[in-house]
């Protein structure tokens, strides 16, 4: 009887608290702070074991291999919510007569949205601790604002599969430590890259300033921020991601020539 009290009241308190509407930006939050920090031991104790070259490495690049272990974990989990959020769910669908799209969220959207920032605040501390020895400062998108009112979730979803991108990214950077960069996985690595940029960081970008246009309407009578985050900062990206896109091809021109 006791153990079945305990157990109420623990579900009660989940259930009212922990994953009550108001709480979930914070719990989410923390949830995503700490899955990095489970991520970054883990990856700490088994490359420890069986990757020989990690012993090898100085403190920064063992700290580096961990933390790109932690954004490749977060940008496979957001990179399969957000495609389910954008291309598969009828939250934001346009059949769906339910408000404005620019308004529409969800406890499981919002709360997915909180675990990313948990993880761009635990990337983020991680880059101010070692700065400015481990990597330049992310981007910042605008994922908080999405979450904490609900505003243009659908774009900041949208924004968040080039996250894609990310796996393929980190990959190249173990195998360049690895001492495997004239391999034939480097090639296929850089191959996968150009592809994955191509869709998700080019061809994503168009649909969804196509997306907008269409939907400008709704768009407008979002609040001034919020405006600002889907007009300015897409677009900031979207330079950026093309300028990284012709770096990209003149680097695989590069290796295929050498291969050659």
């Amino acid at each position: 009887m006791a153990v079945k009290s305990y157990q109420n009241q623990a579900e009660f308190l989940l259930k009212e608290y922990v994953l009550a509407d108001s709480f979930i930006p914070y719990t989410s939050i923390t949830g995503g702070i700490l899955a990095c920090k489970m991520v970054y031991d883990l990856s700490q104790s088994i490359s420890a074991v069986h990757f020989k070259s990690f012993s090898s490495l100085s403190k920064i690049q063992r700290s580096e291999w961990n933390n790109r272990a932690i954004s490749t974990f977060h940008a496979i989990f957001i990179t399969v919510i957000s495609l389910y959020f954008v291309f598969w769910s009828d939250l934001y669908s346009d059949e769906l007569l339910a408000g404005l799209v620019t308004f529409r969220s969800s406890s499981l959207s919002t709360f997915t949205l909180g675990v990313s920032v948990g993880y761009f605040l635990a990337d983020l501390g991680m880059i101010c601790w070692f700065y400015p020895s481990l990597g330049g400062m992310e981007y910042v998108t605008s994922v908080a604002y999405a979450m904490l009112t609900g505003e243009g979730q659908l774009y900041t979803f949208m924004v968040l599969i080039s996250e894609t991108t990310t796996p393929g990214i980190n990959l190249r950077w173990y195998l360049d430590v690895a001492g495997m960069k004239r391999s034939g996985a480097y090639v296929v690595n850089g191959v996968v890259i150009f592809f994955a940029w191509l869709v998700a960081r080019i061809v994503l970008f168009i649909y969804m300033f196509y997306h907008v246009y269409l939907h400008y309407d709704q768009v407008k009578q979002m609040h001034n921020i919020g405006k600002f985050l889907v007009f300015v900062v897409p677009a900031v990206l979207a330079v950026m991601n093309l300028i990284w896109f012709a770096k990209i091809i003149k680097g695989l021109k590069k290796t295929l020539t050498k291969r050659q």
